[in-house]
């Protein structure tokens, strides 16, 4: 199943929906209707937040009725008549990830440094802005303090249920789904900022997409082999492809990221645990030879199988 964020035109807000044919179903109206259909009360969800907080059974009956077919008893959007905003609007926290080997072996090695021997210790994160996610088609503005604007081609999941010191083994059943990120990065600001010792702060704090929609992990099993997911991944700019990676090159799998992030700390419905980027991922590692710097009016493809095309416009 696909879940989405949209801009709903009549009520004039950004609200939680399905898709099924093309066409988006409110959360809305259609636990109205389930909770007609099964003569139960729940407060119905008006966004996909929540639809994520809801008690398992009951995200259980969506799952179950959409798999259904055709619902006509229910008003619908065509999904090219509304716009599609990030899956999660400013969810608890969102953590990023450093976990394809790749990308931190050849983003180094273009400034001719080494591996870090402790990246293989355990996986890391930063926090990054919940207040700046962009959805799909929606513009980035080009920060007026950067010349050297970059991509990152990622992918990120959504927990649907709480969860605290989740252990390796059943941290996949902590996930609801999963979309595509791109962590826009001001490479000529981060690499000021690192020298500090703390991370990337105002080189990633101006706008993260993510989408087009949620999938739920459970359209993701024939492409899974243990805790690791079989989806190819590309990047385009203005048509040419420059990126090719897939998810199975991951080192650090999600279960793995999932551990670490809870280990003393709580999870939430709608934290986002992002990969960080795939190899090829990013401009920075494949060298301005490749690609320069984005610049305004460049149009920004990542496109990953089963989730789909986020893309936008750098203004």
């Amino acid at each position: 199943m696909k879940l989405v964020s949209y801009y709903h035109p009549q009520k004039r807000a950004i609200r939680g929906g399905w898709l099924h044919a093309g066409q988006v179903y409110d959360l809305e109206q259609t636990y109205c209707h389930l909770c007609e259909m099964r003569g139960e009360e729940v407060a119905p969800p008006v966004t996909l937040l929540d639809f994520l907080c809801l008690k398992e059974n009951h995200k259980r009956w969506l799952y179950d009725f959409a798999v259904q077919g055709p619902v006509p008893m229910l008003k619908s959007i065509s999904l090219d008549q509304t716009t599609l905003r990030a899956p999660v609007q400013q969810p608890p926290g969102f953590r990023d990830f450093y976990a394809f080997e790749e990308h931190v072996k050849t983003a180094r090695s273009n400034r001719g440094l080494g591996m870090i021997p402790q990246w293989y210790n355990f996986p890391v994160f930063y926090f990054s802005n919940t207040q700046a996610l962009k959805g799909h088609l929606e513009p980035v503005e080009k920060p007026a303090y950067t010349n050297q604007l970059d991509y990152e081609l990622e992918i990120g999941c959504v927990i649907g249920k709480e969860g605290r010191d989740i252990a390796r083994r059943h941290a996949l059943d902590y996930i609801e789904g999963f979309f595509i990120i791109n962590d826009w990065s001001a490479r000529d600001v981060q690499r000021e900022e690192v020298k500090v010792g703390l991370g990337p702060a105002k080189a990633k704090d101006f706008a993260t997409s993510m989408g087009p929609y949620l999938v739920t992990r459970d359209e993701l099993e024939a492409v899974r082999k243990g805790e690791h997911y079989e989806l190819e991944m590309k990047a385009r700019i203005n048509g040419k492809q420059l990126s090719l990676g897939n998810l199975n090159t991951i080192y650090y799998s999600f279960a793995q990221l999932i551990e670490r992030a809870s280990d003393s700390c709580t999870l939430y419905p709608g934290d986002v645990i992002g990969s960080g980027t795939v190899g090829s991922g990013c401009i920075l590692e494949l060298g301005e030879e490749t690609h320069a710097w984005l610049q305004k009016g460049d149009f920004v493809e990542l496109e990953v199988d089963k989730l789909g095309v986020l893309a936008a416009r750098i203004v």
